[in-house]
C-alpha cells in the first residue's frame, strides 16, 4: 500500500492525497484510450527501448513520476498512465482490483495506445506488486523490473499480525480518508487466486534491482519499520538474484525525495537490456 503510515497521516491533515504528489517536474501532455468500457489516460515520450511502463502507488497517478521521466527522456521511452479512477481516466473503476487484474489492464492498455516491447516496469508501492504480476503474466515482454519502496505480496497479512497499531492505523485511513477505489485495491492487494496464479508461473528471469527508503518517521518505526525492513529481503524469493539499494535521504516516495537515483538504477537496466538484445544468441 501508498505510504502506510505518516504519509497518509499527513494526507489526512492536509486534506488531499494529491498536494503531495505535486511538483515543479512537468510530464508530456495526456492522451487517453478506452479498455474495458474505461477511459484510461496516459502519457508518452519517444526514446529508445526498451520503453519504460511507470505505474504509481495507491491513491497517486502518472505525475508521481514527473521528476523521474524529466531525467530519462528523451533517451528513454517512456509511458505513464492513470489506473480508473485516478487522475484524468475514469471516474470509478469497473470489475476486480486484485494484482493479476491491474496487470491485465495495463498489457491491454498498452496494446490500445500502440506501445510495443520490450518494457522495464517500474513500480512504486502497491504498484511495485502490480508489475511483479505483470513481470509472470507476460514474461516475454519483460526486459528488466524496477521495484520501488514495493508492496510486498505478505505485506498486509504480516503487518496485522507483527504491526498491529500500524494495521489499525491502515485500518482507520481506510475508512475515511481512501476513495472507493483506494478501498478497492487495498482489499484486492493480496488476493488469494490471484496470488496462487503467480506462484504456479515459472519464477522470473529478468534484470531486477528493488530501491528501499533509509528514512522512516516518527509514527513508522519499530514493529513496522522492522516488518519492513525484513520483507525488503524476502523479495528474492519472488524475484531470483534481485539487487537491493537503500536510498540514502529517502522516505516512501523514492522516486520524489531522490529521482536521480530511480532514474540512474532506470538508465542502468536500459543499458544492461540493450546490450543483451545485441548480444548474438
Amino acid at each position: 500500500m501508498s505510504a502506510p503510515l505518516s504519509t497518509l497521516l499527513g494526507a489526512l491533515l492536509s486534506g488531499s492525497l494529491s498536494g503531495l504528489l505535486s511538483g515543479c517536474a512537468s510530464l508530456p501532455p495526456t492522451r487517453s484510450v478506452e479498455v474495458n468500457g474505461q477511459r484510461t489516460a496516459f502519457v508518452q515520450a519517444g526514446g529508445s527501448p526498451p520503453v519504460a511502463v511507470f505505474q504509481a502507488g495507491l491513491g497517486d497517478g502518472k505525475a508521481v513520476w514527473a521528476g523521474v521521466i524529466e531525467q530519462v527522456t528523451p533517451g528513454l521511452a517512456v509511458f505513464a498512465h492513470d489506473r480508473p479512477g485516478y487522475g484524468d481516466s475514469s471516474a470509478e473503476p469497473a470489475g476486480p482490483r486484485d494484482p493479476c487484474t491491474l496487470a491485465r489492464e495495463l498489457h491491454a492498455t498498452l496494446q490500445a495506445a500502440g506501445v510495443k516491447p520490450p518494457f522495464l516496469l517500474v513500480g512504486h508501492s502497491i504498484g511495485g506488486l502490480y508489475q511483479l504480476a505483470f513481470a509472470h503474466l507476460y514474461p516475454q515482454e519483460v526486459a528488466g523490473l524496477l521495484l520501488v519502496d514495493p508492496t510486498h505480496p505478505d505485506h498486509w497479512a504480516r503487518m496485522q499480525r507483527e504491526a498491529p497499531a500500524a494495521a489499525r492505523l491502515a485500518t482507520g485511513l481506510r475508512a475515511t480518508v481512501f476513495s472507493r477505489t483506494m478501498r478497492a485495491e487495498f482489499d484486492a492487494q493480496a488476493q488469494p487466486a490471484c496470488i496462487a496464479e503467480l506462484q504456479a508461473l515459472p519464477p522470473l528471469a529478468v534484470p531486477a534491482r528493488l530501491l528501499v527508503r533509509s528514512d522512516f518517521s516518527l509514527a513508522e518505526r519499530g514493529d513496522f519499520e522492522a516488518l519492513v525492513r525484513q520483507l525488503e529481503l524476502a523479495w528474492a524469493a519472488w524475484v531470483p538474484g534481485i539487487s537491493r539499494r537503500q536510498v540514502a535521504g529517502a522516505g516512501h516516495y523514492i522516486q520524489k525525495d531522490q529521482p536521480g537515483v530511480v532514474a540512474e538504477e532506470l538508465q542502468a537496466l536500459a543499458r544492461a537490456a540493450r546490450k543483451a538484445e545485441a548480444t548474438p544468441r
